[in-house]
């Protein structure tokens, strides 16, 4: 009879653990219809072209910059090309480089980190960058991708342009807990796994040689502290200034990168850019 009563009283506590894990996963479900509907798509879905040589005026052939990932990489929320991403950084390289900065964006807005291969794969024939930058993981985590699934795809993608020669830079990703239309417990947990996601994507970057740069602490801070300023008329993506922060924090890494390039392929010496190791 005792054995009846303990089978019970475990099968009752298995149905109060399950019945939980439902409702849990109901509410959250509800909160992410609640934050897309407050989110929405005020922006559209494609970011601004800044495809172009920057400071073309300088002398010597230009450095190969690439842009890798999702709306971050692609600049989505940037209402003039100077002020995207990829924009901000080719100017700040071309100034510190005194020479002319291509600028070439694969980067698509919505894009998760299984899509770098077909980035990768859209590029011109025989296209190599001295330097990539690739931010991305966020739509990784709101579709609920396992981390290490993610960072297998990552590391893909870094073998790719290693294979090419290229030198890379992996701006982690950022943590969602800075987004306030999300609400919560929905935005707790994404930034938990965001996190985790961050962490997961800095260990295979060093692992392959690359530079990685945390968003979380460079400028996440930013976000939390000043979210209209930081973000966009969406609330979800960078501003002009949100930008501008994101790139001052990627520049020593990438500069780094690119002497790297330069020292590898016996170039001109270039001046000293960092004062601590990116890498760290």
């Amino acid at each position: 009879m005792q054995s009846v009563r303990t089978l019970q009283s475990g099968l009752l506590a298995v149905a109060v653990i399950v019945a939980a894990m439902l409702s849990a996963r109901t509410a959250l479900h509800r909160q992410a219809a609640i934050a897309r509907r407050r989110i929405g798509k005020p922006l559209g879905e494609d970011a601004i072209d800044a495809d172009r040589v920057w400071r073309r005026s300088l002398e010597g052939s230009p450095i190969e910059l690439l842009l890798l990932g999702d709306s971050i990489a692609a600049g989505l929320g940037a209402h003039r090309r100077k002020d995207t991403l990829g924009g901000r950084l080719a100017k700040a390289l071309a100034s510190q480089f005194q020479r002319p900065v291509r600028l070439t964006t694969a980067a698509v807005v919505g894009s998760e980190t299984s899509q770098l291969s077909v980035q990768l794969d859209g590029l011109d024939d025989g296209y190599v960058a001295d330097v990539a930058v690739i931010i991305v993981g966020g739509n990784d985590i709101t579709h609920r991708v396992p981390v290490t699934i993610s960072a297998g795809h990552l590391s893909e993608a870094l073998e790719r342009l290693h294979t090419q020669g290229s030198r890379v830079v992996v701006g982690t990703c950022p943590d969602l807990g800075a987004l306030r239309p999300v609400p919560q417990p929905l935005r707790t947990l994404g930034s938990r796994l965001s996190r985790q996601l961050a962490s997961e994507q800095a260990t295979v970057a060093r692992r392959a040689g690359a530079y990685a740069v945390s968003l979380r602490h460079t400028v996440g801070q930013f976000f939390i502290s000043e979210p209209d300023e930081m973000f966009s008329l969406d609330r979800f993506h960078p501003s002009a200034l949100g930008y501008r922060r994101t790139a001052d924090a990627l520049l020593p890494a990438v500069a780094a990168a690119v002497a790297e390039r330069q020292a590898a392929a016996h170039e001109v010496t270039v001046p000293c850019v960092l004062e601590q190791n990116p890498r760290a």
